[in-house]
């Protein structure tokens, strides 16, 4: 490794890819990315269900996804190298009047941020979109046209070739050991592949953050969730052209992916851990709760070899912390997604490179996503969470 750099990105997944081709577009060209693996996407990038969403219920969320949409729409032919963007909507179902009221208020604020894809939908609306829907009980919904779906590990794969190709350096196999710090902040990095003296750090190290801020003296309040996926066999009961379609209910949810429906739920009973172990007894479980709303589905065949599980890195508030820390002058971090990092990962490499080269950006009020708010009692109340 050369022994400077202008900016240390711990992290290669694709917040890490995205924030080194943003800094390397808005000119910064001396950044280096340190991968501990021996290829990038092995965390959770390369687990991902791959969703993306405008339907949140903060305006900073809702803006980073208006952003980022129209970025993975236009990926390829700005960045050369494919998304994998699908804008098969995304599709809420409620059963509860409290669960529509929600519903209705939330696009509310999705119409009011400038979002023109979003709309309520009836009952009648949602058996047409999906008609192996057991629909008695629904009482309406929303739908999202430019919602859809993309490939983690091509976007974040994108990022990266681009970077590099803009002076971007990715070091492999290197393991961040120590932050090194004197009386201006950061000073460099030391890692298994070596030192690199350098002023500017982002910690962009997904569920393995707090023990990487550690390093620098700081304590994240971000958590390991392990979170399960179940793809079924090939199944052409329900159109391979339905949307992500979520029983707000239940939670269960499905999205078509290649000749099946990739299946997920998220269990009330996982407690936080690094366990990525996918467990068999899961599948019974949702597949209780996808008959239920789905009884075709009793048809559906399902491997557990296929079926695996990744980690969520979570917050209290749900909501990615981003930017610097005043603490240790240069150190900057750009994680806590709780399931959103690789459909926010655009936005994010935007708004972190705006606040590393400029102080600030236009995109959100920054100040709502900053490690301060959780010790100033400042958390922000997102519940469009899956």
């Amino acid at each position: 490794m050369n022994p400077t750099s202008d900016v240390v990105i711990i992290g290669g997944g694709i917040v890490g890819s995205s924030i080194a081709y943003q800094l390397t577009t808005a000119g910064c060209r001396d950044v280096v990315i340190l991968e501990r693996e021996s290829h990038q996407g092995k965390g959770s990038t390369g687990k991902s269900m791959g969703g993306v969403r405008a339907q949140f219920s903060t305006d900073a969320s809702i803006r980073m996804s208006l952003f980022s949409i129209p970025f993975f729409r236009d990926f390829e032919a700005n960045l050369g190298h494919p998304s994998g963007y699908r804008s098969q909507g995304y599709l809420f179902m409620a059963t509860e009047a409290r669960h529509m009221n929600y519903l209705r208020a939330n696009y509310e604020k999705q119409v009011a941020a400038g979002l023109t894809t979003a709309q309520v939908v009836s009952t009648d609306d949602i058996v047409r979109m999906v008609p192996q829907v057991r629909g008695a009980d629904i009482i309406g919904g929303t739908f999202c046209s430019t919602d859809g779906f993309v490939d983690p590990y091509s976007v974040m794969t994108g990022f990266t070739l681009r970077a590099v190709d803009q002076g971007a350096r990715v070091v492999r196999d290197a393991e961040v050991t120590a932050i090194l710090r004197d009386e201006r902040g950061v000073s460099g990095v030391e890692s298994t592949q070596g030192a690199i003296t350098t002023r500017t750090v982002v910690c962009a190290s997904g569920a393995w953050s707090a023990q990487v801020a550690k390093l620098a003296g700081i304590d994240l309040p971000v958590e390991p969730l392990r979170r399960m996926l179940v793809p079924t066999e090939p199944f052409d009961k329900i159109s391979h052209a339905a949307p992500m379609t979520i029983d707000m209910t239940t939670g269960f949810h499905f999205r078509p992916e290649g000749l099946g429906l990739l299946m997920a739920w998220n269990d009330p009973e996982e407690k936080s851990s690094f366990n990525t172990t996918f467990d068999r007894a899961f599948i019974e479980k949702i597949l209780t709760r996808g008959v239920h709303r789905f009884p075709v589905l009793e048809e559906a065949a399902v491997n557990p070899s296929r079926a695996w599980a990744g980690l969520y890195e979570m917050t209290p508030d749900h909501h990615p912390i981003l930017g610097a820390i005043p603490q240790v002058a240069g150190f900057y971090v750009a994680t806590g997604f709780s399931g959103h990092g690789v459909m926010h990962s655009p936005a994010t490499g935007k708004i972190m490179a705006d606040l590393i080269l400029k102080g600030s950006t236009d995109m959100i009020d920054a100040k709502l996503l900053d490690h301060a708010r959780f010790a100033e009692g400042r958390l922000i109340e997102e519940t469009a969470v899956l």
